[in-house]
């Protein structure tokens, strides 16, 4: 493998065999706080095990099943021995955004709205997006925000939230057919490098959202667990 173009809290990068492909390599370390996971955390806050290779597994399946009925990805393919994923190369929004749907209350949500609402309120398919940006802990940016900062426009902004809203609720709806309840999923998108689409980016697994069982949250190692065709 090629040597690595850049480490993340989650994933180190590689040159593909192809010019306009990219390799993922899935490390063991997720997000979280004081040895807690927590997937909206900006910090590695604990290593599992396995976690790595279980997020790729749910990320093959479910870009695998959105490739399938037309979303646009950079999904290529995964190789789960070693790993790893190829994908198309992407352009991302200013320097990285993150996309929130909120099913639910719970998290960062409560925390900030908390005299407002409490943990596992019902909320109406929210949107939220944040900067990537560790030093100042992901802050929530706002539509008009995002076009004076000349990050993206007011119409990308109305796509992206759709296009969120419309996968988001496709990979919901999935796992409910597995018996559980979402009730959030970070996203991420990006510009196809060669065609200039956007197109959703990085993993779908249960490092990236929050699923309960009954009540119960869901471990992102024990995610795997409900899904046998994975």
């Amino acid at each position: 493998m090629n040597e690595v173009i850049y480490s993340g809290k989650t994933k180190d990068i590689y040159q593909g065999a192809e010019e306009n492909q990219l390799v993922l390599k899935f490390k063991d370390d997720v997000t979280g706080v004081d040895g807690v996971f927590d997937p909206g955390a900006n910090q590695v806050g604990l290593s599992i095990e396995g976690v790595g290779q279980v997020g790729l597994r749910l990320t093959k399946y479910f870009y695998s099943k959105l490739n399938e009925a037309g979303y646009p990805t950079h999904f290529v393919d995964a190789d789960i021995e070693n790993n790893t994923m190829t994908v198309r190369k992407a352009k991302v929004f200013g320097k990285g955004l993150e996309v929130i749907t909120r099913f639910k209350a719970t998290g960062s949500f409560v925390r900030r709205y908390g005299d407002y609402v409490t943990e596992g309120t019902a909320l109406p398919t929210y949107v939220e997006v944040t900067l990537k940006d560790d030093d100042r802990e992901d802050p929530y940016i706002t539509k008009d925000a995002l076009a004076i900062l000349d990050i993206m426009n007011g119409d990308q902004y109305e796509e992206l939230v759709a296009t969120t809203k419309e996968i988001a609720s496709f990979v919901r709806d999935d796992i409910a057919a597995h018996g559980l309840e979402v009730f959030d999923i970070k996203l991420e998108f990006g510009f196809d490098a060669v065609t200039g689409k956007v197109i959703l980016i990085d993993e779908i697994s249960g490092g990236n959202m929050r699923v309960f069982d009954n009540g119960t949250y869901v471990l992102p190692l024990n995610l795997i667990n409900y899904f046998p065709e994975a």
